[in-house]
């Protein structure tokens, strides 16, 4: 088996016939399967999975319940797996024509491979300018290491052991961490510019709110993870407080349409999330 592609899920059922009639329409050559990991659905999630098992022959699907989080879940499903790569998606996304070959073709040259982000399908446009995604993302920036993110992105599956797979302790970020643990390691991370992954972003400013808050809850845990590993500080109280003070001003600048206040109050609920963080894992930012 050439591939393996690992699908998380959890209660999924609404988006996941999607991801799997994008991943049935892939034309590849090479023998690759595609892995289901139910980390503990409650919906139709798996009897879903299983109607596309004629469109998609060599499809299993995998208990992966015992530990909540996508990282148990996908940990599970690369146990599992046959392929010399892993390609990891989400199924709540779709990934575009062409991905299993692109992201392939890339892991014949690299260790770990990211591809290409784009938001314009499956969202509506207000959110696409909230996050500022109009023209896509490549590899994300972070200040330190480049990453993938765990919805795009590909590793021999001979490097996932060396390092042990996800951080099943990280409930978000994991890609960050797992990334990043990939390249210390002394390993290569490319861009497939032609393995595009339809992300589908959180439909309401509540939800959207809810998430940056949990991601900047657990940046503090993360730098205080790496910053022994030459992690430059990136977390600064200074930027806490200065969006503090300024979040009232620029509330009221951004009631003038719904981009901006999400985008305001998204930015808001990241950096309380930061500072409560900071407090719950004992970081000291500078």
């Amino acid at each position: 088996m050439k591939v393996s592609v690992i699908i998380p899920c959890l209660n999924n059922a609404s988006t996941l016939a999607t991801q799997l009639a994008a991943l049935a329409a892939q034309q590849y050559a090479e023998p690759w399967e595609v892995i289901v990991a139910d980390n503990g659905s409650t919906d139709d999630t798996v009897a879903i999975a299983k109607q596309f098992g004629d469109r998609l022959p060599n499809l299993r699907v995998v208990d992966a319940s015992r530990v909540g989080g996508s990282a148990h879940a996908r940990n599970v499903a690369a146990a599992a797996a046959r392929g010399e790569f892993l390609l990891f998606c989400d199924g709540d996304d779709e990934v575009g024509a062409g991905w299993v070959a692109a992201m392939a073709a890339a892991l014949e040259k690299a260790d770990l491979v990211g591809g290409y982000m784009e938001y314009w399908r499956l969202n509506e446009p207000w959110l696409v300018r909230a996050y500022s995604y109009e023209n896509g993302l490549k590899l994300f920036e972070s200040g330190y290491l480049k990453f993938a993110s765990g919805c795009n992105l590909g590793i021999r599956h001979a490097v996932h052991d060396a390092v042990h797979g996800f951080d099943e302790t990280l409930l978000r970020l994991q890609d960050v961490d797992y990334s990043w643990r990939v390249q210390q390691a002394g390993f290569k991370l490319s861009y497939a510019p032609d393995a595009i992954v339809h992300f589908r972003l959180r439909g309401s400013i509540r939800s959207v709110c809810r998430r940056a808050f949990k991601f900047g809850y657990t940046e503090p845990f993360l730098y205080q993870k790496h910053r022994n590993k030459g992690m430059p500080q990136i977390l600064s109280w200074k930027s806490i407080v200065k969006t503090v003070a300024l979040f009232p001003v620029r509330l009221i600048a951004s009631l003038r349409d719904r981009a901006s206040l999400c985008r305001v109050l998204m930015e808001g609920c990241w950096r309380g999330g930061e500072l409560y963080g900071c407090i719950k894992h004992r970081y000291l930012p500078l």
